[in-house]
């Protein structure tokens, strides 16, 4: 923790993300539903999201790799299981064996890896049309995992956010290895998956960016809450005279006198340049447009007309994930992953 408080926040609701996990759990129907932690919990903090969500009843956690999964061991709770989505490297080996996580095989060699060191609960992950990790569908999966006792095998949906053939033609050849390879769950869809149908749900579900305020499917809307709410300080407060240009490159030119509020808020923070000209702060309920170019550390807010703003003052940044996204050209999951060390954390 810093010894004050630094001059940009981002204030995180502990209800909204609540809500959001447990609206994903009633659509799952009769699955388990779990969360993704990865990338620091998207963005907020995994060990906070963890948590929260084991006081809500989630029991199923993922993450990247196995630096992740250390930082979060010790909140394990019975019942509770933390899965490693890529699988184990030669490196990775001597504290996986040890640990309480649990390893997604994602290759023929990662399984032979962990064969050799004596096998093990396991989970795996097969290819089923994403061409990413995985064992491929095509491959005799049953043979190569022979011995093993699996916890659950996985697929992932390529295009669930879509309508597309694919991922009905993904659930079929995940429905093929199901007949073929026995585990103790299946596990197929993400956030946007879990609003395909339950179909889809199989024994596990593995939302990630809908815990955190991303809308996936029009499903979603009207159900998932902003989870993510980023503030920054006014900095100063000054007037422009009408032809004055304001920040790098004169991009904007004052059109009539004005005021402008710059904030402790630029790129350096995750808050790209992509939203010079677009992006907005809102002030009881107004939202006020960013004005010229987004430098690394500051930027700048048309305020004329509002005398009550000025230094020392938090403004709360546009940022309903759906719609920074289609202003910014910006994935939802970019908006939550980019946000950066510089901001206070601060749970509500």
């Amino acid at each position: 923790m810093r010894s004050f408080p630094a001059p940009l926040r981002l204030r995180l609701d502990s209800d909204a993300l609540v809500s959001n996990w447990q609206w994903l759990a009633r659509q799952s129907g009769a699955a388990a539903c779990g969360a993704a932690i990865k990338a620091d919990g998207y963005g907020l903090g995994a060990r906070e999201v963890m948590r929260r969500l084991i006081a809500a009843g989630c029991r199923d956690f993922f993450v990247s790799n196995w630096h992740e999964a250390e930082q979060l061991e010790t909140l394990l709770e019975t019942g509770t299981c933390l899965s490693v989505l890529h699988g184990v490297r030669e490196e990775d080996m001597p504290h996986a064996r040890i640990s309480r996580a649990m390893p997604v095989l994602c290759s023929p060699g990662q399984i032979e890896r962990w064969k050799a060191a004596g096998g093990g609960e396991c989970h795996v992950m097969v290819d089923t049309g994403m061409n990413r990790l995985g064992i491929d569908w095509r491959d005799d999966v049953a043979a190569l995992v022979e011995g093993l006792p699996i916890d659950t095998l996985f697929s992932h949906l390529a295009s669930a956010d879509e309508d597309t053939p694919l991922n009905a033609l993904q659930r079929e050849r995940f429905l093929a290895i199901k007949a073929r390879v026995a585990a103790r769950r299946y596990s197929l869809a993400n956030s946007a998956g879990i609003c395909l149908g339950r179909d889809y749900a199989f024994d596990l579900t593995r939302p990630g960016i809908a815990l955190y305020g991303g809308i996936v499917h029009d499903l979603a809307a009207r159900h998932i809450r902003q989870v993510v709410f980023p503030e920054a300080q006014v900095l100063q407060r000054r007037r422009v005279i009408a032809g004055d240009t304001i920040g790098y490159n004169a991009t904007f030119r004052a059109p009539a006198d004005m005021d402008i509020a710059i904030l402790n808020l630029g790129y350096a923070d995750g808050y790209l340049r992509s939203f010079s000209g677009c992006g907005a702060v809102f002030v009881e309920g107004e939202r006020l447009p960013l004005v010229g170019r987004i430098s690394m550390d500051l930027l700048a807010v048309d305020v004329t007309g509002k005398p009550g703003i000025g230094e020392g003052q938090w403004l709360g940044i546009d940022y309903a994930l759906s719609r920074a996204a289609a202003a910014s050209g910006l994935s939802q999951y970019e908006l939550l992953t980019g946000l950066g060390n510089r901001f206070d954390r601060i749970w509500v």
